[in-house]
């Protein structure tokens, strides 16, 4: 097992490396948090569709269960609002653990920590990575 840390510095990359990571890690099935700002109401609304929100005195905690449409969503979704963030994602914070790995997509997909099991798994997380060397601060433990 290794585990990646990752931080966006090229403040103009597109979403695109962030849905590879998703797409290929992410399942349906899996067990998900979303994490969210409690004035963040659209992402909490839209979050919950998917399962349980917890007010949690700063923020939203919405578990559940990754559906086809949540996995759809977060592959397709574009966030809007980028003013402060070039934002991969609309949600704050997104934790997936699985038999693939353990994924923490933070500050709205500009940061990720992520570890993976297998030596496939981990070749296909530099395989896509590398493709953005310049744009990315990459930590391996």
């Amino acid at each position: 097992m290794k585990q990646f840390s990752v931080q966006m510095i090229d403040t103009s990359i597109s979403s695109h490396w962030w849905k590879e990571i998703i797409e290929h890690f992410i399942r349906v099935g899996d067990i998900y948090e979303i994490r969210c700002w409690r004035e963040e109401t659209s992402e909490i609304e839209q979050a919950s569709l998917y399962g349980t929100a917890v007010d949690d005195k700063f923020e939203v905690s919405i578990k559940g269960t990754v559906t086809k449409e949540l996995l759809e969503k977060l592959l397709t979704e574009e966030p809007t609002d980028k003013s402060i963030y070039n934002k991969m994602t609309k949600y704050l914070t997104i934790h997936v653990r699985n038999d693939l790995c353990d994924i923490w997509s933070e500050h709205y997909g500009t940061e990720m920590v992520i570890n993976i099991t297998s030596d496939t798994d981990i070749d296909f997380f530099k395989q896509v990575m590398g493709q953005y060397s310049e744009s990315f601060r990459i930590g391996i433990c």
